[in-house]
């Protein structure tokens, strides 16, 4: 995958720009308002911004990018320019990719600004904002039916651009042109229901940075409850509210940046390393008591060393590690929740073709790194979760469900649990 970005400024702070679901690294400059905003961050930072793989100039990958490999994309363009640590922005659909990369990865992360970017974007009977399934779907027909052409006489897309903007014959063709430009219309569909999926309303209470959220009154997809509620969640978060109505930043350019300027250059905390998200497996070997009483110690110890091999190598397909192991059973952690349930599919798949079945539990929470072990709930909550998997399962919690939509991975419902020394019950799902 080729990612676009580019590099601005030379300010003594890098700030990473993530934007919403269209985005052209060519076009953008070519706005009086998107520019402005640009060159006025870049006064006071290095400013990095980019294209997610999908949009404007960056390829297209053959599915449909998950919240993880997206984060990937921040971290590959940081590498890329050279930022060791950064503020990040994540504006609109770009929000939740910033929050969840700064729970995961808080040592890199300087602070975080999220602007119009609800924590979930589909209604749910606990989420009474956003749109429910059937009106996703009635969108998705009447978008078809006209190729995506937006038209922007419709008072739902006025108010979504704003009142010092709506009228702007000028703005009004660009933004067209943008928003053709930023992904074809599959792109574009697919995007709107990989959006329709996203839920990070658990990684919240795990931010450990300072965080500013930013809001104009009336937006229309981040209403000012949503944005007061997620402020509410995240410890130490900081909510500034423009007047007016709409979603985009372009309307209020200049005093968002003051705003940001004033958040970024301030005395910010630096995160401590030892607290961080991160996304546990754990695994254990079914029957080991009778395979071993069956084949005895020594070919045991044998065939252990083989499981443990391959874990090993599949640990390094998928980026994780070794946490702790003992007898037949390890704990493993990953920056990804899919990657840490594609490996505990491969480590069972690999260990049948030796002769052995292993369950395993997946969960996504806040640990503290204590030398090479972690400690804290979520350690003692996949372990509940693995001693309820059966035999080839891979059984994980609703968080982690939640943060994997997109992947292309199904899921079993196996119901509520009451998991000791756990206070709230659990949803359980199997992966399929």
């Amino acid at each position: 995958m080729r990612i676009a970005y580019q590099v601005v400024g030379d300010g003594p702070i890098d700030l990473v720009y993530t934007s919403g679901a269209s985005s052209h690294l060519d076009l953008i400059w070519e706005e009086p308002h998107w520019a402005g905003t640009f060159r006025r961050l870049a006064e006071f930072s290095r400013l990095i911004v980019f294209d997610k793989r999908g949009t404007g100039l960056s390829d297209r990958p053959d599915h449909l990018a998950t919240l993880e490999e997206r984060i990937d994309d921040i971290r590959t363009v940081m590498d890329a320019a050279g930022s060791e640590r950064a503020s990040i922005i994540g504006v609109s659909e770009g929000g939740p990719m910033a929050l969840l990369f700064a729970a995961t990865h808080p040592q890199r992360t300087r602070s975080l600004i999220v602007h119009g970017a609800p924590a979930r974007y589909a209604w749910a009977p606990d989420w009474p904002w956003g749109p429910t399934d059937a009106a996703l779907e009635e969108a998705a027909a009447s978008n078809n039916a006209r190729d995506w052409v937006d038209d922007y006489s419709q008072p739902a897309l006025r108010k979504w651009i704003g009142p010092e903007l709506r009228d702007d014959v000028a703005f009004i063709e660009w933004i067209g042109r943008f928003r053709r430009s930023g992904g074809t219309p599959a792109a574009r569909e697919a995007l709107m229901r990989m959006n329709h999926l996203i839920d990070v309303r658990a990684v919240l209470p795990a931010l450990r940075v300072p965080v500013l959220i930013t809001i104009r009154e009336d937006d229309p997809v981040c209403p000012r409850p949503v944005a007061e509620w997620m402020a509410a969640q995240i410890p130490d978060a900081q909510l500034a509210v423009f007047p007016g109505e709409g979603h985009l930043t372009a309307g209020i350019w200049r005093q968002w940046c003051a705003v940001v300027e004033e958040f970024v250059t301030g005395k910010v905390a630096v995160a401590a390393d030892d607290r961080f998200l991160a996304t546990l497996v754990s695994m254990d070997i079914v029957g080991s008591t009778d395979l071993i009483a069956k084949i005895g110690d020594a070919a045991w110890r044998d065939l252990l060393d083989r499981h443990y091999a391959l874990v090993a190598r599949q640990l390094a397909v998928y980026g994780g590690i070794e946490v702790d192991r003992a007898g037949d059973g390890f704990l493993a952690r990953f920056d990804g929740p899919g990657r840490a349930i594609r490996f505990a599919q491969a480590v069972a798949r690999e260990d049948r073709g030796i002769g052995l079945r292993v369950r395993a539990g997946v969960h996504t929470g806040e640990v503290e790194l204590a030398g090479s072990a972690i400690r804290g709930m979520a350690v003692h909550t996949v372990s509940r979760i693995t001693s309820l998997a059966r035999a080839d399962e891979v059984l994980l919690s609703n968080t982690v469900r939640d943060l994997v939509a997109g992947s292309g991975l199904a899921f079993v419902d196996r119901g509520m649990h009451e998991l000791k020394g756990i206070a709230d019950p659990k949803q359980l799902f199997a992966v399929a």
